[in-house]
């Protein structure tokens, strides 16, 4: 069976910049990607509409609460059984202390300084930029 054939695993991940122009990062705790960076965010859950997931996922990874706006791409990634559709929207944080939580073994506002320094997951950086998603300071 082909990957585009396989199963899609829906999922959505947040992206949100801080008012000095940084962006939300979560180091991931779990496989895939254990270890490395990427956008919070996780699986669309059977009746959960993306906006919906969006909401819970960024509380229990960085503690924050956010608003959803508008859909800025989708990225597909192999899944051990079939692969993950991530649709990843702007978010706008409305209240909360950042702390990682639940599969985020840390989180963080990186600036392009800081960015450039860590270990993201594959295509981060370059989905990131031709979204002109980077970090803005």
């Amino acid at each position: 069976m082909t990957a585009e054939r396989e199963p899609a695993i829906r999922c959505v991940g947040g992206i949100a910049h801080d008012s000095n122009g940084r962006l939300l990062l979560v180091r991931r705790g779990n496989p895939p990607g254990e270890g490395l960076w990427s956008l919070p965010g996780g699986r669309v859950e059977h009746g959960e509409s993306d906006e919906t997931a969006i909401v819970r996922e960024l509380l229990e990874e960085t503690g924050l609460s956010v608003t959803v706006g508008a859909l800025i791409g989708t990225v597909t990634r192999p899944a051990p059984r079939g692969r993950y559709e991530i649709h990843d929207y702007a978010c706008q944080v409305r209240s909360g202390v950042l702390r990682a939580g639940d599969d985020a073994s840390d989180a963080c506002w990186a600036d392009a300084a800081i960015l450039a320094t860590l270990p993201l997951v594959e295509m981060l950086h370059d989905t990131l930029k031709a979204w002109d998603q980077l970090p803005r300071s």
